[in-house]
């Protein structure tokens, strides 16, 4: 798929990995929907570095923990960047929970935002393609899906449903949209913590140093552009998995 002149959609696109992927896929060529759902200033912050790099976007804010609001996202960037081609399912919770204290409303929180809303976000996105016109769906997923984390147990199992529902999708939509992910290890501190904190972490990996987002970006748009990947999880981890 050639990237330049798609209409592409990143949710969670104002911080973090998803302003990383939004401002790749603008340096591509493409047209960038940055969705946020409170982050309005950091949208339009990175809104500014798109346009100001000579790209083009637009903005706006839908509360996908309401996974019913999430085909309104397909409208709102149609209408405001055309039809929408690339779609990157990045936002998500961290929830801090274990299965000892866990409860209903903060499982069903977690999945409505972190798997639901992904999933019929899909959906729309599948029914809203042209006829003839091909797309494709990055996920943004965990490599402790693997090993999990036990002190955020809701926001780890609904990344494994995001890891079933990737090759899901791949095989429901192929030919005509593919559907990939990307799996992340070290790559920034979580919410909360500070850069030696990652950093720590690093040094048990084989390559001994923290990501940042640049590779995540890049292997995004390696499987938008890559015609024959499907249903592929790519871990960015350092190495992680090996030890």
């Amino acid at each position: 798929m050639d990237i330049n002149n798609r209409a592409a959609i990143v949710t969670g696109g104002a911080r973090r990995v998803g302003k990383a992927i939004a401002l790749a896929l603008a340096g591509a060529g493409a047209r960038v929907f940055i969705h946020y759902n409170s982050s309005a200033g950091p949208a339009e912050e990175t809104l500014d570095e798109i346009e100001a790099a000579g790209g083009t976007g637009a903005i706006g804010a839908v509360d996908l923990g309401n996974p019913e609001l999430a085909p309104q996202l397909i409208d709102m960037a149609t209408d405001a960047v055309g039809e929408v081609s690339i779609l990157v399912n990045s936002a998500s919770g961290f929830a801090t929970d274990s299965l000892d204290d866990v409860s209903i409303e903060g499982w069903r929180r977690s999945h409505d935002l972190t798997l639901v809303s992904p999933v019929f976000l899909t959906q729309a996105f599948a029914a809203a393609l042209g006829d003839g016109a091909d797309g494709a769906v990055v996920n943004v997923t965990d490599v402790r899906t693997m090993t999990p984390y036990q002190e955020h147990f809701s926001y780890v199992i609904a990344k494994g449903g995001v890891d079933a529902f990737t090759r899901a999708a791949a095989l429901a939509l192929a030919p005509r949209i593919r559907v990939n992910a990307v799996a992340l290890g070290v790559i920034l501190p979580p919410p909360g913590e500070d850069a030696a904190y990652v950093e720590a972490l690093a040094e048990q990996l084989p390559l001994q140093r923290v990501g940042g987002t640049d590779p995540v970006a890049a292997a995004a748009l390696h499987l938008i552009r890559n015609d024959f990947i499907t249903g592929e999880i790519i871990r960015l981890d350092g190495g992680g998995h090996l030890v």
